[in-house]
C-alpha cells in the first residue's frame, strides 16, 4: 500500500484538474474497453476539450493509451502506476475533498499560497 505522501505525490504529478481524475476512473472501471472522446463527453458529461486535455495528461503520465484513432484505454506503464491509480481511486472515492485541494494545490501553487495568507489561524 502506498503511503499517503506517495500517494499525494502521485495525485499531484499526475493530474492537472479532477476532470483528469475522474477520466482515469471511468477508464479503470472498464480496462478492456476502448473508449472514444465522444463516448467519454457523453458518460462524464464533460466537454470536448476537458476530456482531450484529460486524455493528454493521463497518457503523458503513463496512465492511459490513446490510438490514432482517438480511442483511450486505462494501460498504466507499470504495475507500481497501476497500484497507485487504483490508491488515489480509493482516496478520491472516500476523501474527494482532499484530493481535490491535493490537484488544486499543484495546479495553483501561487494561488493555494495567496488564500492560505486569508486563512484565520487557531486563537492563542
Amino acid at each position: 500500500m502506498a503511503s499517503q505522501e506517495d500517494l499525494a505525490t502521485f495525485i499531484a504529478s499526475s493530474f492537472r484538474s479532477v476532470w483528469a481524475l475522474e477520466v482515469l476512473c471511468h477508464l479503470r472501471s472498464s480496462p478492456e474497453i476502448e473508449l472514444s472522446p465522444g463516448e467519454l463527453v457523453t458518460a462524464l458529461r464533460a466537454s470536448e476539450l476537458v476530456v482531450r486535455q484529460s486524455l493528454a495528461e493521463l497518457t503523458a503520465a503513463g496512465l492511459a493509451l490513446v490510438g490514432e484513432d482517438g480511442r483511450a484505454k486505462y494501460a498504466p506503464a507499470t504495475a507500481e502506476l497501476d497500484r497507485l491509480a487504483l490508491a488515489a481511486e480509493e482516496r478520491y472515492a472516500t476523501a474527494p475533498d482532499a484530493v481535490r485541494r491535493i490537484i488544486v494545490k499543484a495546479a495553483n501553487p501561487g494561488l493555494t499560497a495567496f488564500a492560505d495568507a486569508f486563512r484565520l489561524k487557531g486563537k492563542p
